[in-house]
């Protein structure tokens, strides 16, 4: 349960915050930040009843049962109560962006997205949330792009967008030999141009 992404997930949780995890899966997250005291309480939810019911079997297991609520719930569509933070991870972007489409989303978010993660940081910038941090958690021989958002308004270039408002280089690297992976596969120019400018970027990124 104590993964590398739980862990840096629970790092972007202000301590003593009211915290709903969105999609909770197996509630590890919520029941990792009760375990070490970084919250007194958390709510969870999920779409599906199978999944919430291997929580609950998760959460009693670690006798956390008066301290973890759960919600079947598309999203936030069914939640009334208010919070400090959501946590919306293990998703794609279109998922999460279809979640955030809701006025009840609070002021801090921390999202990790399994895909299009420049689309993700363009329009969440856009519905009015600041990138307060970036965690970079290499797992499962990936990379996991965690990201935590406070309520505000910024400008971000169009590298910051596709590279992070404070880039990884390690990660960028990992990115790049990505698409020369898919390059070498496909000979596609629109990869190779994509190749050239993160190469670019990542020259200009100090060790």
């Amino acid at each position: 349960m104590n993964s590398k992404r739980i862990i840096a997930i629970a790092s972007l949780v202000d301590r003593n915050s009211s915290v709903i995890d969105i999609g909770t899966d197996h509630a590890y997250v919520p029941i990792y930040l009760i375990k070490n005291n970084i919250t007194d309480k958390v709510d969870a939810s999920d779409i599906s009843k199978d999944v919430l019911k291997k929580s609950k079997e998760n959460i009693i297991k670690y006798g956390l049962d008066d301290r973890i609520e759960l919600f079947l719930s598309d999203g936030l569509k069914n939640i009334t109560k208010e919070y400090d933070i959501a946590i919306i991870c293990g998703m794609g972007t279109n998922t999460i962006l279809k979640i955030l489409d809701n006025t009840k989303a609070p002021n801090t978010l921390i999202i990790q997205s399994n895909r299009q993660i420049p689309l993700l940081r363009n329009m969440i910038n856009k519905i009015g949330y600041i990138i307060n941090k970036e965690v970079y958690v290499f797992e499962n021989n990936k990379y996991y792009v965690v990201i935590k958002y406070v309520k505000g308004y910024e400008k971000l270039s169009i590298e910051q967008i596709d590279y992070g408002k404070y880039p990884n280089k390690e990660y960028l690297n990992y990115e790049l030999n990505r698409l020369l992976r898919n390059y070498r596969k496909n000979k596609n120019e629109i990869l190779l141009n994509s190749i050239d400018k993160l190469k670019s970027f990542i020259e200009k990124i100090p060790d």
